[in-house]
């Protein structure tokens, strides 16, 4: 059974614990299997790569890693602060996310 989350892929969010503590970026993937989320720019290895086709000079590549989601907070649309998120029926009946701290609807 799949667990609803509170953040999706292409959302804004902070990191609030953890070494990135502060850092914001947009979430480029949702591992909800393992409650972990890779987000732009955020706790970056270095990857040893071997010669392939794509790089054929091979090396250290920077790149993002999973974080856990319950280390990143959702990012208010209007005021940019972290918001922790809610669920609401909208006017024509839909689940919809909401900003807590605006009360503003989150796309």
């Amino acid at each position: 059974m799949r667990k609803k989350l509170h953040i999706k892929k292409g959302d804004a969010v902070v990191v609030i614990s953890g070494e990135n503590k502060g850092q914001k970026g947009k979430v480029l993937e949702v591992l909800s299997e393992k409650q972990r989320a890779i987000v732009e720019g955020v706790n970056m290895v270095s990857k040893h790569t071997k010669p392939n086709a794509a790089s054929p000079q091979g090396g250290i590549v920077k790149q993002e890693a999973p974080i856990h989601i319950s280390n990143l907070l959702n990012v208010d649309p209007s005021s940019g602060k972290p918001t922790r998120i809610g669920r609401r029926l909208n006017d024509k009946g839909k689940l919809v996310r909401y900003s807590k701290k605006s009360g503003e609807e989150i796309k």
